[in-house]
């Protein structure tokens, strides 16, 4: 299935690593320090220039390549998403 990440942005879910909350996890610094090396390489990609509310990790099967997507979604809200297998439907 896929997951929208806002925007225009949908993703697979099967490629999905983690979803994080951005107010919780860079309080501490080796998450800090991924997200730096993770911008450093050139594999985050902001969906929204919206309020930032949360990242969420995937890696490609076949490419093992990761990448970050920012999203302005709450992860209690992508949450609801991936359980509900028709939210897509309503997208207009």
């Amino acid at each position: 299935m896929f997951l929208h990440l806002g925007q225009d942005t949908v993703i697979i879910e099967d490629d999905i690593i983690g979803i994080f909350d951005l107010d919780t996890t860079t309080v501490s610094k080796p998450t800090r320090d991924y997200l730096k090396t993770m911008q450093k390489g050139g594999n985050v990609v902001n969906v929204s220039y919206d309020l930032p509310k949360s990242f969420i990790i995937t890696c490609k099967k076949k490419s093992k390549k990761k990448t970050m997507f920012i999203s302005p979604i709450s992860t209690a809200t992508l949450l609801k998403r991936s359980e509900n297998v028709n939210y897509l439907k309503d997208i207009k």
